[in-house]
């Protein structure tokens, strides 16, 4: 594993427990000022911006105090020089719903591009497969 594939897989785990403390700036440090995420809940066209990310964790900090998880299962990572993408499956939900369905995962996406020596998350995309 390259130093920088280490860098990116310490910077994800580092955010999902930033997630799991209800950290907000821990949530926001290693992602750009222009992010893009797209996520599970509405809006569909995503949110831009550092400040409508930070916008969108306030609730779900809530929901992981009601007891929801939000836990790392699997991540690969793949580094370049200066892009980088990683994706992972989380075990993300209340007690009831992990129970209901013990196979459901979020999966996640994040590109990442090097600024001044430093990683950060462009992108960010959240989503759980249709159970349909």
């Amino acid at each position: 594993m390259s130093e920088d594939d280490k860098q990116i897989r310490t910077l994800i785990e580092d955010w999902a427990a930033a997630v799991r403390r209800g950290d907000l700036e821990g949530v926001l440090a290693h992602h750009a000022a222009d992010i893009v995420m797209f996520d599970v809940p509405p809006p569909h066209e995503g949110v831009r911006g550092i400040e409508a990310y930070r916008a969108t964790w306030p609730p779900f900090f809530e929901w992981l105090r009601q007891g929801a998880r939000f836990e790392i299962v699997s991540l690969d990572v793949t580094a370049g020089d200066t892009v980088a993408y990683a994706y992972a499956l989380l075990r993300c939900g209340t007690p009831e719903e992990l129970a209901e369905r013990p196979d459901s995962r979020l999966r996640l996406t994040l590109g990442l591009r090097k600024e001044r020596d430093r990683w950060v998350v462009a992108h960010e995309h959240h989503s759980f497969a249709a159970t349909s």
